[in-house]
């Protein structure tokens, strides 16, 4: 009968024991509750002691976690829809704050968090235009959500937003194909002025290439005419340096060269007078001999 009282009590013993030892891990917060009120917030890591039946031990996870928001529709400045998936990373910084707001609930704060950043999405994303929301100001956005969120959560939820992005930014299906329509027209245009523009570079490179060659040929002609006058002047010279040394000479030779060009042609027919001076020197009997 002893023995079993005995059992029981160690029995007993090891439960109170078992009910008031409790473990806070490193990636954990803990808060402790009596009789479901709050009497001490951000218990520190290790073994703790607490009043069984009596104290309450409620722990969270104090890693990073990563909240998912469902697909919104916004509208930018230019009024153009937009649907938008995005999604944070955020952890607690006040335990204390977070079990009072979300009731230690992690669901809870993070439905709460996603409503947060819709919100702050819309305000974003209609202080921009559908260029500055795609690829313009895509990380200036998510700084600029961040910081306005870390104003307000810290406080009214207890947790810190560690980043927001943007996962996914599509155009709505009764939009698209107009979209699509004037992003055509645009690039369209864009084209068209440049191909504007590179005619009309192409007609100033002509222009100017036809300008030069003719100012190319007008010295060139000027440089052949100059030459040419030069030429004849220098023969003028040597025919008459050479007139004046032997002048029947050089009389001889000429009419030799007219003869020449004249009877070259076997059908040409010419009607002179005999005794004209073209036929002089045929009819030289000096020269003959």
């Amino acid at each position: 009968m002893k023995s079993y009282i005995l059992a029981g009590l160690v029995f007993l013993i090891l439960i109170v024991v078992g009910n008031s030892l409790f473990v806070v891990k490193e990636t954990e917060r803990a808060v402790l509750l009596q009789f479901g009120e709050l009497v001490q917030a951000d218990i520190a890591s290790g073994l703790h002691v607490k009043i069984p039946w009596v104290n309450t031990v409620r722990k969270f996870d104090a890693r990073i976690q990563t909240q998912d928001t469902t697909p919104e529709r916004f509208l930018t400045l230019e009024q153009k829809a937009l649907e938008v998936n995005s999604y944070a990373k955020w952890r607690i910084v006040d335990v204390r704050q977070f079990y009072v707001s979300t009731n230690g609930n992690e669901a809870t704060a993070g439905n709460l968090l996603a409503d947060r950043i819709n919100d702050g999405l819309r305000d974003q994303i209609g202080a921009r235009n559908l260029q500055e929301v795609v690829a313009g100001e895509r990380d200036q956005l998510s700084a600029d959500l961040r910081t306005d969120l870390n104003e307000s959560t810290a406080l009214d939820l207890g947790i810190e937003v560690i980043d927001v992005r943007v996962k996914r930014i599509d155009l709505p299906d009764d939009v698209r194909s107009s979209v699509y329509e004037r992003m055509i027209t645009e690039r369209n245009r864009e084209a068209q002025q440049l191909r504007s523009r590179g005619e009309e570079l192409a007609i100033g490179i002509r222009a100017d290439a036809d300008r030069q060659s003719t100012i190319f040929r007008a010295e060139a002609y000027r440089d052949s005419e100059r030459i040419r006058g030069e030429g004849d002047a220098q023969a003028t010279a040597i025919y008459a340096d050479v007139y004046t040394k032997d002048p029947e000479f050089f009389s001889f030779t000429r009419s030799l060269n007219a003869y020449r060009s004249t009877f070259n042609s076997k059908g040409d027919v010419l009607l002179l007078d005999p005794n004209s001076e073209y036929f002089k020197y045929l009819k030289n009997e000096n020269l003959a001999q």
